[in-house]
């Protein structure tokens, strides 16, 4: 598709605003009368050499919004995320607190488990299979751990595996 100078800066300025190529595939219609495909639109970004805005990821910031609002500060909302790496026998730390141990040998079938402690002191074992999925298992039947809790051991989590290289 060719276009002239004009319509060309019009689709520079839209990528620039970080419009999606379905949003542009859009406008094209609306404000130029040009019916392409998402396809077509594709090619022609790519042959005005211009290249799209990723999306920001959400800033972990809005995790610790909800619990400074409950009075707690974002230190307290950060510390869980540091819970130490105990061995099988050892008993979590910290009663108030979401703290995550990791297993020294994983149980079969996982690629890597442990337990995890949430604030209300109710524990549960967790592991990680092969295709990525996380599993919780509650110590008391029908247990479902609160929200915030589940959010902090998500953190904890990730913090534990990113120094073991996961």
């Amino acid at each position: 598709m060719n276009l002239d100078e004009s319509q060309r800066k019009k689709v520079a300025a839209w990528i620039a605003e970080g419009l999606k190529l379905s949003d542009i595939q859009t406008r094209l219609m609306s404000e130029l009368g040009l019916q392409l495909t998402y396809m077509e639109v594709r090619l022609l970004v790519d042959d005005l050499k211009l290249v799209p805005k990723d999306p920001e990821p959400p800033k972990p910031a809005a995790l610790a919004s909800p619990l400074s609002a409950s009075g707690a500060g974002p230190a307290a909302a950060a510390k869980p995320a540091t819970a130490p790496v105990s061995g099988p026998g050892e008993t979590p730390g910290g009663a108030g607190a979401v703290s995550v141990t990791v297993d020294k040998l994983a149980r079969p079938g996982a690629i890597v488990s442990g337990k995890v402690r949430f604030s209300d002191g109710n524990t549960a074992d967790w592991q990680l299979d092969q295709t990525g999925r996380l599993g919780i298992v509650t110590k008391q039947p029908g247990y479902k751990p609160p929200a915030t809790d589940l959010q902090q051991f998500q953190l904890a989590l990730e913090s534990e595996l990113a120094k073991m290289g996961f």
